[in-house]
This record gives structure tokens, C-alpha cells and sequence, in this order.
């Protein structure tokens, strides 16, 4: 199970990489006004979109492994999966926000990505205060 929970630690800490990365290219996305800087700019989001993708699906699929290894005690580990929903689905708002720029569609700010970048900052520090401390 060792091997299993240093693999998952791995896919976990990519999977962030990439989740960090994406919304601030969604930030330049939003102030650029040059179509080949713009186009440039959507490729990027594009491979790294699917990237991080590729790199979700172990990070959940050893989770899971780990939950039917170890079992599902202890309130932490509630507070711990209803966050990682949240990323999750912090993840497909993310290629739903891409596909937004790909149609010409974006109606936010540079400033609100900003904002929306901090997000998977605030959701990695409350899980792994939740998985080292276990609080409750």
C-alpha cells in the first residue's frame, strides 16, 4: 500500500501543477488582445488541459484504491472527499472556462481569474491539513 500512497501523493501533486498553471493562462487569456498571442495562448491551455487530465484519473482511481484498502473511517476523511469533489469539478469548470475562450465567449475579468486562481490553493492546503492532522 506504500507504493500505492507514494504513486497517489505523485498523480496528486501533478494534477495540482497543472491546476495551478491553467487559470493563470486563463488570466493572460483575458488581457490579451493579440489573435496570434490569443492563439498561442489557447494551445497551451488546450495540452495543458488535457495533461491534467490525464493526470486526474490515476490521482482519483489510487484514492479510491486506498479507500478500499485502508477503509472509510474517520470524519476527516468526509471533509477530505467532499473537497476533493470540489476539485474535481474545480477541474471541469476549468475546461468548461476553456472552451468559453476557444468560442470568443469569455465574459470575465482578468481580475476574477486572478481571484479563481487561488482557488486549488485553498482546497490542497485544507486536504492535506485534513489527511496529516485528522482533525476529527
Amino acid at each position: 500500500m506504500l507504493w500505492i500512497k507514494a504513486f497517489h501523493i505523485v498523480f496528486i501533486a501533478s494534477w495540482f501543477a497543472g491546476l495551478f498553471y491553467l487559470p493563470r493562462i486563463f488570466v493572460n487569456l483575458a488581457q490579451e488582445t493579440d489573435h496570434a498571442a490569443t492563439e498561442r495562448l489557447l494551445g497551451m491551455a488546450r495540452r495543458l488541459y488535457r495533461f491534467t487530465t490525464m493526470l486526474a484519473v490515476p490521482a482519483v482511481l489510487l484514492g479510491v484504491w486506498l479507500w478500499l484498502g485502508y477503509g472509510f473511517k474517520g470524519g476527516w476523511l468526509h471533509a477530505k472527499l467532499a473537497l476533493v469533489i470540489l476539485v474535481i469539478g474545480y477541474h471541469h469548470a476549468c475546461g468548461s472556462l476553456l472552451k468559453k475562450f476557444e468560442n470568443g465567449q469569455n465574459q470575465r475579468s482578468h481580475k476574477w481569474f486572478r481571484y479563481f486562481n487561488e482557488v486549488p490553493v485553498l482546497l490542497l492546503i485544507a486536504i492535506v491539513v485534513l489527511v496529516v492532522v485528522k482533525p476529527f
